[in-house]
């Protein structure tokens, strides 16, 4: 039985001044495109602030209305009336039948809808370009790689959802300051088959417990909230320039797909104050002192929490090499690329023989010329 179609949704569509054709945007400016005749139709700017909101508020007000699995989204298409569906979480992309780009407003979807975003900067070429340094630049991947993957990928541009936070934090701790001082240890050795009694300095840690605390304040934590793409590949991609963001248009997206958070506004805090804790301990390995520091226990604070919700923008693409897939990402506003990767284990194979082979002649020429053997007599007494 064929699945019924849900009432529509509020669509977006933006139709060319000069031939009526849909514009997509133009990556590297700020205006649509038309791809029929060439028309460039300036995006009108926005003076609307963009805003950060309060985190503990915000959830209050949730209260338990977030959908946790989005479903597909059930669209018709305006040009040639052909129904289908975009992937569940996503907001944006383009009719299969004849990639009329679609555009649904999120604010129907989800209860926070992104306020602003940073656009596309980098053309598809210019991401190829970057990808293909990418691969150029790995270690030990098979010979065919790069024809293959050139050969299979298909580059989309998507916006991925983003959250940031600021928080201000206050941290108490307890811990050790490990001080080094040095302690005479004289041993004996044998040179030229007499015995020599020798005397050298050997390092020793003296630990004194410490306690106190740090503050912090904390701006812009960025986290992914897609759960499309590992955060492996997603993360590496930073730092994005969001001193450029602009406030939300839907214009932004023509052309594009757009997907909305899959991780949750909570859930997205409680990725930050991971992120948020290894900066503290940094913080507080610098307050401690010494030569080395240990941290036995901290509890931190969080005050005046803020949060926005955002789109960075982003190429992607999957290529299958012996019959298993590989996916990549380009920060499209850098040319910035990770990726899933294959490894050649012959090429691993030959490097591990090459550098046992490069090891034994130079622990060769060590033994011809007696350094070995004053090497190992002095390690003896090293601990």
């Amino acid at each position: 039985m064929q699945k019924p179609f849900p009432k529509p949704h509020r669509k977006h569509r933006f139709p060319c001044e000069q031939c009526g054709a849909l514009l997509k945007f133009a990556p590297g400016s700020s205006a649509l495109e038309c791809s029929h005749c060439g028309h460039r139709q300036p995006i009108t700017p926005s003076d609307r602030p963009i805003l950060e909101h309060d985190f503990a508020q915000a959830l209050r007000r949730l209260s338990g209305s977030e959908a946790a699995n989005p479903e597909p989204l059930a669209l018709k298409c305006s040009n040639c009336a052909a129904e289908f569906e975009l992937r569940a979480g996503e907001h944006a992309g383009a009719c299969p039948y004849c990639a009329t780009p679609v555009v649904v407003d999120p604010a129907l979807l989800k209860p926070f809808q992104p306020e602003s975003l940073l656009p596309f900067k980098l053309h598809q070429r210019q991401a190829w370009e970057a990808f293909r340094n990418w691969l150029g630049s790995l270690w030990f991947a098979p010979g065919a790689l790069k024809r293959y993957a050139r050969g299979q990928s298909r580059l989309k541009g998507v916006y991925i959802p983003y959250w940031t936070y600021d928080s201000e934090t206050q941290t108490r701790y307890r811990g050790q300051r490990g001080d080094v001082y040095y302690v005479n240890q004289t041993f004996t050795t044998v040179r030229n088959g007499r015995s020599v009694r020798q005397t050298k300095r050997v390092p020793r840690i003296r630990w004194t417990p410490v306690s106190g605390q740090v503050q912090r304040h904390f701006d812009d934590v960025l986290i992914g909230a897609s759960t499309t793409l590992p955060r492996q590949l997603t993360d590496p991609l930073a730092p994005w320039d969001l001193q450029q963001l602009v406030p939300f248009d839907q214009a932004y997206l023509s052309g594009f797909g757009s997907e909305i958070y899959q991780v949750g506004l909570d859930a997205g805090f409680d990725y930050a104050r991971g992120v948020m804790e290894q900066v503290i301990r940094g913080d507080i390995r610098r307050r401690i002192g010494g030569d080395q520091q240990r941290i036995d226990s901290l509890h931190t604070e969080h005050s005046n929490t803020r949060f926005k919700s955002l789109l960075l923008p982003v190429w992607m693409a999957e290529f299958r090499f012996r019959d298993k897939p590989y996916r990549f990402v380009v920060n499209a506003r850098t040319g910035k690329t990770r990726g899933e990767r294959p490894y050649s284990y012959l090429k691993i194979l030959l490097a591990v023989v090459l550098g046992l082979s490069a090891a034994g002649g130079l622990l060769y020429l060590l033994y011809e010329t007696g350094v070995l053997e004053q090497l190992l007599e002095g390690s003896a007494y090293l601990y």
